[in-house]
């Protein structure tokens, strides 16, 4: 999963929120906002036949189940692999099996890198093998490896300072965990940064709230004109101890080998199902998540779980009968950890129909115990979205936040649809991200049937009412 934030642009519709101006759409309709109100409020019936299905009827735990025995049988799944196509090909039945409609494999081109075997060792002040992770599409060392002395900066403004200490060197990143947001650059950018002042190499701090020992991968970008250099993650602890080394005047050596390859890209899909709508079949409710995964742990939290919530909310709604008047989409997402190239490739195939699209649904944040939505969209369309989540009070969750987004919808977003996200323990969420801990361990059965339920009446309620949702 990663942080992209964009700015909501839009220009569709016309609405009013007084309860005595009208709506207008195409100049047809012409609603008052308490007539939206009572038409949501007529779902609260089947708002209740969703949550009791996931929560307390047979389809409790069952997203749980399903995710178990993928990743159990599968494993990580990073982009390119076999394993990751192994998923989707399984994906690709369990959907046929499930009686979804126009099950399908949408073909994109994809990222393949492999880590390869990686060690870092500190030789000086004392020897200590420390725990590392190769970051996505990071070049590997020569056989032998690079052995250098460390200088240790906490900021990029810091680097800049202390630049003619650098070259030559290995730059080890120890910058404080502020959010995942704005630490994530010093992942992203920290190898760029320190090679145009000369670094050999460089280490960066896991991006992570909580740490026992355990280093956090992730993906790195390289730019044009700046030389290529080896970088990986290291733990907390290790970073915060030659922090502490190099304020007592210690001398720090460190020899970093890393087997890291780029191939070819490599062929994938997106798994797309669907309910067809039974009165504006073109029209869509887009429910998302994404189904590869960095290549350690199991990729249960980031983003099965995701993924099979979404999942498990068409298969609710098949279940009990329902079919909404528009078309509830699911789309599992390939090559997301890249920086969402699946889900750019899906926008480039579809966004034609950009009009057609209601709301943009991703669960890439966890399925823990939801607190509420994430939403992105007009004042409008969030006051709709709020009439909506309060069917969601046999639950508990009924609060709207701002800025909905996901790596692979922030595309639909940016152009102005509606988009919405799951908010949940974000801390928890971090303290295993990318990291050898994300694993079946980290997932609750219970918490999973409440993020379903959540996902299950937002999109059902959404793609079932007389109007899309209003743009600016």
């Amino acid at each position: 999963m990663k942080f992209l934030l964009f700015t909501f642009v839009g220009v569709v519709h016309l609405f009013s929120l007084n309860s005595g101006k009208a709506i207008y759409k195409n100049d047809i309709s012409r609603r008052t906002f308490q007539e939206i109100k009572e038409e949501i409020a007529r779902y609260k019936d089947v708002a209740k036949a969703i949550i009791n299905l996931a929560v307390y009827g047979k389809a409790q735990n069952r997203s749980y189940e399903r995710l178990a025995l993928l990743v159990d049988t599968v494993g990580p799944r990073p982009s390119g692999s076999k394993s990751l196509e192994k998923a989707i090909q399984i994906m690709y039945q369990n959907l046929q099996e499930d009686g979804l409609e126009n099950v399908h494999l949408e073909p994109v081109k994809i990222p393949h890198w492999e880590r390869g075997e990686e060690s870092a060792v500190m030789l000086e002040p004392r020897v200590h093998k420390m725990a590392i992770l190769g970051l996505g599409s990071s070049i590997g060392t020569p056989p032998e490896g690079i052995t250098a002395e460390v200088l240790v900066v906490t900021s990029f403004e810091e680097l800049q300072r202390r630049a003619p200490e650098a070259r030559g060197k290995i730059v080890v990143y120890n910058q404080p965990y502020v959010n995942y947001s704005k630490t994530v650059q010093y992942r992203v950018q920290g190898a760029v940064e320190a090679a145009k002042v000369g670094a050999l190499a460089s280490l960066i701090r896991s991006v992570a709230s909580f740490s026992i020992y355990s280093p956090h991968t992730g993906i790195q970008e390289y730019q044009d004109g700046v030389p290529k250099i080896p970088t990986a993650c290291i733990t907390v602890e290790d970073a915060e101890m030659i922090s502490r080394m190099a304020s007592r005047g210690n001398r720090i050596v460190i020899q970093l080998k890393m087997g890291a390859k780029n191939y070819p890209d490599a062929d994938s899909f997106n798994t797309v199902a669907e309910i067809i709508g039974s009165k504006y079949p073109e029209q869509v409710v887009l429910v998302s998540g994404h189904l590869d995964s960095w290549d350690v742990g199991q990729g249960a939290m980031d983003d099965g779980g995701g993924a099979f919530v979404s999942w498990e909310a068409l298969s609710l709604i098949k279940d009990l009968g329902l079919r909404p008047k528009r078309t509830l989409r699911l789309v599992l997402w390939t090559a997301e950890e890249q920086g969402g190239i699946g889900g750019f490739q899906y926008y480039q195939l579809h966004k034609a129909n950009i009009s057609n699209y209601s709301l943009v649904m991703e669960s890439d944040e966890g399925t823990f115990l939801p607190s509420g939505l994430q939403f992105t969209g007009s004042e409008k369309a969030r006051a709709i979205m709020e009439e909506v989540m309060r069917l969601l009070q046999p639950v508990n969750v009924t609060q709207v936040f701002r800025t909905g987004e996901g790596t692979d919808i922030n595309f639909w977003i940016q152009a102005g649809v509606p988009g919405a996200s799951l908010v949940d323990d974000l801390y928890k969420y971090f303290s295993f991200h990318h990291s050898h801990g994300d694993t079946m361990t980290v997932m609750d059965p219970k918490q999973m049937n409440v993020a379903a339920a959540v996902w299950a009446v937002v999109s059902y309620v959404i793609a079932d009412m007389e109007e899309m949702l209003p743009r600016s």
